[in-house]
This record gives C-alpha cells, sequence and structure tokens, in this order.
C-alpha cells in the first residue's frame, strides 16, 4: 500500500512537467536530469530521488562513465512497476571514439546493454568531431594528448543514425555541439533530419543565431550546462586551463529577480531557458536542488525582465574543448 502511495505521488508529480513536440511526433519532457561528472557512488542515489520527485527525462552518455548504474536504477524502478517504460525519455549518445559510421550500431547496442533497455528515446552525435577507437581510455599520443582525427565523414555517420531509427533502436536522432554549418550539411543529405540539438546553453552564453536557426528548421534545442556549469570550470582547472568565468547564479540582477519572484536564482535562469522554448539538463545529487529544479511552472516572468536577461549575453563559452589539445586546428573547429 506504502509503495502504491508513492508510485501515485510520483506520477502526479511528473505529469507536471510539461512536453515538447519533436518534428517526428515524440514527446519530450522539457526538464531532464543530466549525468555528467556524476560518479557512481552519487548518480544512482541521485537517479533514484529523481525519479521519485517526478523527472522522467534522463541524460546520458558513454563518456560520462556511469550508463550501468543509471541502468541498474531504471530496471529497478520498471520492474517494480513504479514507472512504466513509455514514460521515460532515455537521452543518450554516440561518443567521439566512435564518431564512423562502422561503430554506430554497436556502440549504440553497448549503451543498451550498459542501460538495461530494449530501446532509447533520442540518440544524438555527442560530437562533430572524432578520436580513433580505443577500449576504455581515450587513445593518446607520447605527450599524454588526446589524438583528434583530423576528418570525420558526418553524412555517413548520419546514415547509419538513421538505420538505428528503422532497427527500432531508438525512436529519434539528433546532434549535439554541431554547428550551423555541419547541422546544414546533415540536413542537405539526409533522410530523417535531426530533431534535437543539445548544446551550451545559460546567461553568459545565449546562442540567440543557432537557436533561431534550428527554430526555423524545427530542430529542439536543449541546453545543457544551463546553470553555468562549475563543473566544466573545475575539470579545465585540472587539466591547466584557468577561466575567469563569473558564477551565473551570483549575478545581480537575476538575485534580485530571485527575490521578486520568490524563487532561487537557480530557478530564475531555467526558467529563462524553458521560456526561451529551450529543453533544460540540469545536474545535481542534491534532493532539494533536484526538487527545486522542476518547480518552475507556478510562474512565469514578465517580458520585460526576459528582455533584462537577454540583454546579459556575453558570449562566453565555457566548454570549448580546449582541454583537447590541439583542437582549434582541426578543420571542424570552432563547434
Amino acid at each position: 500500500m506504502f509503495i502504491a502511495r508513492i508510485a501515485g505521488k510520483v506520477l502526479k508529480m511528473a505529469k507536471n512537467i510539461p512536453k515538447i513536440t519533436l518534428r517526428n511526433g515524440e514527446q519530450m519532457p522539457v526538464v531532464g536530469l543530466g549525468t555528467w561528472r556524476a560518479p557512481d557512488n552519487e548518480v544512482e542515489g541521485a537517479l533514484e530521488l529523481a525519479l521519485k520527485s517526478g523527472y522522467r527525462h534522463i541524460d546520458a552518455a558513454p563518456v560520462y562513465l556511469n550508463e550501468p548504474v543509471i541502468g541498474k536504477v531504471l530496471k529497478r524502478f520498471i520492474d517494480s512497476g513504479e514507472i512504466k517504460r513509455e514514460d521515460l525519455f532515455i537521452c543518450t549518445k554516440l561518443p567521439p571514439p566512435a564518431n564512423r559510421a562502422g561503430c554506430v550500431e554497436k556502440y549504440l547496442r553497448k549503451s543498451l546493454k550498459d542501460l538495461q533497455l530494449d530501446y532509447v528515446d533520442l540518440y544524438l552525435i555527442h560530437t562533430p568531431f572524432s578520436v580513433p577507437e580505443c577500449e576504455g581510455e581515450f587513445a593518446k599520443d607520447d605527450k599524454g594528448d588526446i589524438i583528434l582525427d583530423r576528418e570525420t565523414d558526418h553524412v555517413a555517420t548520419w546514415k547509419k543514425m538513421e538505420d538505428m531509427v528503422s532497427m527500432g533502436l531508438t525512436r529519434s536522432i539528433g546532434l549535439s555541439n554541431f554547428n550551423e554549418r555541419q547541422i546544414e550539411r546533415i540536413f542537405d543529405n539526409s533522410t530523417l533530419k535531426p530533431v534535437n540539438l543539445q548544446i551550451e546553453v545559460h546567461l553568459y552564453l545565449q546562442q540567440k543565431k543557432l537557436i533561431d536557426y534550428c527554430r526555423k528548421n524545427d530542430i529542439v534545442v536543449t541546453a545543457y550546462s544551463p546553470l553555468g556549469s562549475r563543473g566544466i570550470v573545475e575539470m579545465l582547472k585540472s587539466t591547466g586551463i584557468i577561466r575567469d568565468i563569473p558564477d551565473v547564479i551570483e549575478n545581480p540582477d537575476v538575485v534580485k529577480l530571485a527575490e521578486k519572484y520568490g524563487k532561487t536564482a537557480p530557478q530564475i535562469l531555467l526558467k529563462y531557458s524553458v521560456q526561451r522554448g529551450l529543453v533544460i539538463i540540469p545536474k545535481s545529487t542534491n534532493e532539494e536542488r533536484l526538487k527545486q529544479n522542476i518547480d518552475l511552472f507556478d510562474f512565469s516572468l514578465s517580458e520585460d525582465d526576459m528582455e533584462m536577461l537577454a540583454g546579459l549575453d556575453e558570449n562566453v563559452r565555457i566548454c570549448d574543448f580546449s582541454f583537447f589539445k590541439g583542437i582549434d586546428k582541426h578543420p571542424e573547429f570552432p563547434f
């Protein structure tokens, strides 16, 4: 009886998260859980809390190194009857070492095995560049730098992505970290068009031109690092890359809006992205913040406040892949 009450409460909360319809008719919850930089000992508990709090959209990737743990939790919830598979929206990605036609099916099947699923709802090409296929860690040269492939055949890889839909291994396909020129290359040479683009978007990197392009071409945009990921800043520091990037959560205008609306600064930032028509995938392993990140639909920012926030764009990118040495010399750069 207790479990039934919990399941009913979770289902009710899940219904409160709006969905956006993709060009192929599939529906994607506008708020999901990001899982990057969430180690095994944290992601398991965070995912359990998220599912119980009403999250149904989970964003994963092989390079996050936690798909087996995510799969274990998903299977537990599905097998118990607390959540139906059809109520979940699971996204994962084709990793850089597999960004070539001959690897697509192999790596998707590996993700499905780890996630303990028969299909994913969305499969993305993670980056517009590739690295040599290597079991485990990325291949590195004698200096310890990650080796980059200098050419990547986006069209050939995309054709195999289309096959994954016809095989029933994924419901939808899309791109991540691609620029307008690269997206257009896919558009001009595809049968199934990308339904989604996942890119870095936050207060100081609003990507207005690229988002407008996607809107005109019926591509839904997912904003990763919608709170200006401090995790990426710390990761860059660990590789010797120092960035003096202000914390978007501490922006004084955002803090004032939080006081005005009786919300937290992160909620203001997330609501701003949602009102722009974006899908967001904030990451947290904290129970209270997990709940706050989906508690966005009982208020709206005024047009004046939306306009003010739009004016705070500084075109500051945090994740520019500079931790891949020599990325700026890649023929597809900048992304």
